[in-house]
């Protein structure tokens, strides 16, 4: 029923999304100001696009006629809006240009893309020996859109097959991977609803971005849950004849863990409120929204699901009553008894290894990347921002824009034309008591030289006293939100690992713990980022990393890997209770190790997806945080800290009274006591 009620709802999700740039920047940054203060002057929504025409050979009387008749052409189109400049030729004489600005309308920056493929066939009918591209914001926000195209159905389908093929492979049942999945999908309808309401509603900010990875961390993390609570189920399934009684035990047992694991996550994820980016502010409730959601139902509709149709579900390997649990002998007891034999020389050794691949952090270049280098292939835009480089000045397209009090017009449009950096100005219009100018610079809008020229058009404009002049445009949008993303960084990620521990001190009542768990998460993430920017630089050849990625890099991995502490550390208290902490880490080992690995796969399967979009910023964040998952639930959660578990023993739990409990020695460990396993 509430399915039926919240599915129209998650249809909607779609056209609540906001990709303009004022909902991705920090709404007090430089930039902002400027494209709220240029709405006296235009359209807030208005979009140039780039014409860009070349001959090598140099440009004929003939290029020259079919440019001018475009420009009366482009008029007619449909969504654009205002004067057409050009042609413009190049002094080279090998080159034109035309400036079509686009409004997008009613139809948001979703139609940006047929408005320039309309214009791109007006401009190559007819083109004998012309090439032609189309380039500007217009022309990039187009082929930004077609790669995002299709990204909710392509990111659903390809996890939901990931998804399935790993539970086909870790359950060895044909017919058990329907239940988490089943329930998966009703929890990512209900999250993408609830989050519909909040952006109508509330006025949560939505991107294709949050909304591209709220069906990842939805279905990742749910299906998580779901291997958890699955596996207590089958394991009590050989102990109690009752499967209603089953399920009750392994919520039971299960259920703190779970929810423990689903706070952290959505706590962790809503410490993003705190970042100046509206884009990663808006993350942290859509992503917080997605594990909530997701948590009630794996402890609501998937335990009544499993209980409704029985143990056959398990077929062919059924779980029956009082039969031997396949962990007592499995790869983690083994695994764990191995790493018993020498536990202190096992942590050293792993992380000795861990942090020489953090090394490779050295090769990490976050400063964000350039419009060539954000798309995995040359689109059309990228090849006209060349063209446009190779001819005309390298920032014509894309202005740096200035706006001052009308009354310090001039001495504003002086200081702007004085800066270095900048090729030309225009003359200032003034309306509403502003005076508007605009500065083509002397390089790439997108280059580290043109966001030094922002810079010190700044310096130079604030000095003009009585002007309030305000410095925006493409590039400064870019460098503030470079510096927003540095800022976040360096807030958001000491407050995540403070919550982490909180929650971890309180749940798994130590103190000791918490810190050791954490400082295992940050190694790992540190190897995982290191690794990353190896692979990235010398294997995929890509330019750099945006500036969020670290962040959001950091927040998953961390967020998420906590999971695994928490899936591992509760039973190993638990058995520690009974078997004191040595025998009891390496029973939790042998209890969790499978459903650990499993969930890790899924998790990692889930996010590898958002690495087939043809998108750098989504690729990287897929494949750090697969690896960085794999790492976390293979390594770091399975060897290294089951070894810090035996090495440091009672230890481990202090200062609870587990601290003061007897522990076995470490040769009696060693002994194969299965049933201690199964009582």
């Amino acid at each position: 029923m509430l399915l039926a009620a919240l599915g129209p709802l998650a249809g909607k999700l779609n056209d609540a999304e906001k990709n303009d740039a004022s909902t991705w920047l920090p709404g007090n940054a430089e930039s902002t100001k400027v494209l709220d203060l240029a709405k006296t002057f235009e359209s807030s929504d208005t979009v140039p696009a780039v014409v860009v025409y070349e001959r090598p050979s140099g440009i004929t009387q003939a290029d020259r006629a079919k440019a001018a008749g475009d420009v009366r052409a482009f008029t007619g189109v449909h969504g654009v809006s205002g004067q057409v400049l050009g042609p413009v030729p190049a002094r080279d004489g090998k080159a034109l240009q035309v400036i079509v600005p686009i409004v997008p309308g009613d139809g948001g920056w979703a139609t940006i893309g047929q408005v320039v493929d309309d214009v791109r066939k007006i401009a190559r009918s007819g083109a004998a020996g012309l090439e032609v591209h189309v380039t500007g914001p217009a022309g990039i926000a187009a082929d930004s859109g077609e790669a995002f195209k299709g990204i909710d159905g392509t990111l659903l389908y390809s996890t939901v097959a990931v998804v399935v093929v790993i539970l086909l492979l870790t359950y060895r049942s044909p017919t058990l991977w329907l239940l988490p999945v089943l329930s998966a999908g009703v929890a990512l309808s209900s999250a993408q609803a609830v989050v519909y309401l909040l952006a109508k509603y509330a006025g949560l900010t939505v991107n294709a971005q949050s909304a591209g990875i709220l069906t990842v961390l939805v279905f990742g993390a749910g299906t998580d849950y779901a291997l958890l609570l699955v596996a207590r189920y089958r394991e009590e399934l050989r102990r109690h004849e009752d499967r209603h009684e089953a399920m009750a035990i392994a919520l039971h047992r299960a259920g703190p863990a779970i929810i423990a694991s689903a706070a952290t996550v959505a706590v962790g994820m809503l410490c993003l409120l705190a970042a100046e980016m509206n884009s990663t502010k808006g993350l942290g409730p859509v992503s917080a929204s997605g594990i909530v959601v997701g948590l009630l139902a794996m402890i609501t509709l998937l335990p009544a699901l499993l209980v409704i149709v029985g143990r056959w579900v398990f077929w062919p390997v059924r779980p029956k009553y009082g039969s031997p649990e396949p962990a007592e002998r499995g790869l983690w007891a083994r695994v764990g008894r191995g790493v018993a034999r020498r536990p202190r020389a096992v942590w050293l050794v792993t992380a000795v290894v861990l942090g020489a691949m953090s090394l490779g952090l050295a090769d990490l270049k976050a400063e964000g990347l350039a419009n060539k280098d954000s798309f995995i292939g040359k689109p059309d835009s990228v090849v006209g921002e060349e063209v446009l480089a190779r001819h005309f000045p390298a920032g014509v397209g894309q202005p740096v824009v200035v706006i001052a009090k009308a009354s310090a017009a001039e001495q504003v449009r002086d200081a702007f034309a004085r800066t270095p950096g900048i090729a030309a100005v225009t003359p200032p219009v003034v309306k509403g008591g502003y005076a508007y100018l605009q500065g083509t610079l002397d390089d790439a809008p997108d280059s580290k030289a043109a966001k030094a020229t922002v810079d010190r058009v700044r310096a130079a404009v604030h000095r003009v006293p009585g002007a309030d002049a305000v410095v925006g445009g493409g590039t400064a949008i870019n460098l503030d939100a470079q510096r927003a993303a540095r800022h976040d960084s360096n807030l958001i990620i000491p407050l995540v690992l403070v919550v982490v521990f909180v929650i971890l001190a309180l749940l798994l009542r130590a103190l000791v713990a918490p810190l050791v768990l954490i400082a295992t998460v940050v190694l790992s993430f540190t190897a995982a980022l290191g690794f990353s920017a190896l692979v990235f630089d010398h294997l995929f050849g890509f330019a750099g990393a945006d500036a969020s990625f670290p962040l959001f890099v950091f927040v998953f991995l961390v967020a998420l890997g906590i999971d695994y502490n928490i899936f591992l550390m509760t039973r190993v208290r638990e058995e520690a209770e009974r078997l004191g902490s040595r025998r009891g880490a390496l029973v939790g080992l042998a209890a969790t190790g499978n459903v650990i690995t499993s969930a890790g796969v899924v998790l990692a399967g889930t996010f590898a997806v958002l690495a087939t979009l043809p998108v750098v910023a989504f690729a990287e964040i897929g494949f750090a945080v697969a690896f960085g998952v794999l790492l976390d639930t293979i390594i770091v959660r399975s060897v290294l800290v089951t070894a810090l578990n035996l090495d440091l023993g009672r230890w481990m739990w202090w200062p609870s009274r587990l601290c003061g409990k007897r522990d076995l020695p470490v040769a009696d460990d060693l002994q194969p006591k299965e049933p201690a396993l199964v009582s």
